[in-house]
């Protein structure tokens, strides 16, 4: 008889990663449930998205559940990185970062910030996971992209992620263009992201793009200190302006009317 499989836990991180003193001022189970903290505190193996910033997780659970191993001991490996620019490379083999999922020890996933395998490259992970018969569990956790839709006050029962825009100014206005067509024909919210420096450059480019009467949302440094989400028409933005942060991330999301 084989012995039984571990199972995949993907476990959601704290949002407030890269935000100066955020970690510090919000404490861990202030947005993660108690029985989160606890199935992270007893997972010995790890796939991260980034090996310090899951360091840095740990030691926050470590202060509010005991790990199960010294933290130098915690075997942690990281997802090969994304390729930027350019054809996507082909998926590489993850099967050896499941192994010890596959000898019968649970294993965890997380992202740098959120829920792992959205808006994520953890979802080949996964993918491999199901692929392998291994049992994928998801625990429950903040996600700002869901966090952002609840607080922009757009249409929450049909609803879009696309991702980053391009960056190249006569690409990205004619997506801007083909997704406020999209949004108004199917009454659609469409959620959009960027590297945070570039937080300005997309919102003065969404402005000016985006038809007056479209509203517009933007949710930064949710559950953080100084956090905030605010949504008006294009209109209204246009006449009150506001400055936002080159530091921390930005979740716009908008709908045609």
């Amino acid at each position: 008889m084989s012995a039984p499989l571990g199972r995949l836990y993907l476990v959601p991180n704290a949002l407030d990663f890269g935000i100066d003193g955020a970690s510090e001022a919000v404490p861990l189970d202030e947005v993660l449930p108690l029985g989160v903290i606890r199935i992270a505190a007893r997972l010995e193996h790890w796939v991260a998205e980034n090996a310090r910033s899951a360091r840095a997780f740990l030691k926050r659970v470590d202060r509010i559940a005991p790990l199960a191993r010294p933290l130098q001991q915690i075997d942690i490996v990281e997802l090969p990185r994304p390729t930027k620019g350019g054809k996507p490379a082909a998926t590489p083999d993850l099967s050896p970062l499941l192994a010890a999922a596959r000898a019968g020890a649970d294993l965890g996933l997380i992202s740098e910030a959120g829920l792992p395998a959205v808006a994520d490259p953890g979802a080949a992970l996964v993918q491999a996971a199901h692929a392998q018969g291994l049992e994928v569990i998801a625990l429950p956790g903040p996600s700002s992209l869901l966090l952002a839709l609840a607080a922009s006050g757009l249409n929450g029962q049909c609803f879009a992620f696309v991702g980053y825009l391009p960056v190249d100014a006569a690409e990205r206005l004619a997506r801007i263009r083909e997704l406020e067509v999209l949004s108004r024909r199917a009454q659609q919210t469409q959620i959009v992201i960027e590297t945070p420096y570039r937080n300005v450059a997309l919102l003065e480019a969404l402005l000016s793009h985006l038809q007056p009467a479209t509203r517009l949302s933007a949710s930064c440094g949710l559950t953080a200190p100084g956090g905030f989400t605010r949504t008006d028409s294009v209109s209204v933005w246009r006449t009150r302006p506001l400055a936002l942060p080159a530091d921390r991330p930005v979740v716009f999301a908008f709908l045609a009317g």
